[in-house]
């Protein structure tokens, strides 16, 4: 089952020596936020993907790929959760996942298509390394935080538009363990 890591979406690919990492979904987030009939913003995650990152030591080139299982939408109110899941949204039966494969990263912008809904459209993600280092446990990983903001009506996904933004920020943070 295959499942996105807008994180992941943090590199990868390179002639020159790249790292290859897998996401760590329990040190990872996929996050959104929408705003609410003009007065609140409403946050949101996924609860389960998956992924899979790597870049140059140099980290001007890489790659990333991620799948998210859209039936794991978390905005902490099942009857919202629900409707997300429903055809009015996520439509999460029909699409049960939505993915990011990279094509491009120089170092702090990684660009790729996104599909969700059904619709793939190119997506850039603004990228910061957090960090690198040896684990406790003999291993090594890698942390980013990735931003982005998409339309959701470019997917697809018009219900309730301006009550519900058609603007949605995407925010991933990812920790991956290299292989």
């Amino acid at each position: 089952m295959k499942m996105i890591t807008i994180s992941a979406l943090v590199l990868a690919s390179s002639v020159t020596m790249a790292a290859d990492y897998k996401i760590d979904p329990a040190h990872s987030a996929v996050t959104f936020k929408v705003g609410h009939l003009g007065v609140s913003t409403t946050p949101g995650r996924f609860n389960e993907f998956e992924g899979d990152f790597s870049y140059t030591e140099d980290k001007t080139s890489g790659s990333a790929s991620f799948s998210i299982k859209t039936a794991s939408v978390d905005t902490n109110h099942e009857a919202r959760d629900k409707h997300l899941r429903s055809p009015d949204f996520l439509d999460a039966k029909q699409f049960p996942t939505l993915t990011f494969k990279s094509t491009q990263f120089d170092g702090k912008t990684l660009t790729g298509d996104l599909t969700l809904h059904g619709v793939t459209k190119p997506v850039s993600f603004d990228v910061n390394q957090i960090g690198e280092g040896k684990d406790p446990w003999g291993g090594y990983r890698a942390g980013f935080e990735a931003k982005a903001v998409i339309q959701r009506s470019d997917f697809g996904i018009t219900y309730f538009i301006p009550g519900v933004t058609d603007q949605t920020e995407i925010e991933v943070f990812i920790e991956g363990i290299r292989q």
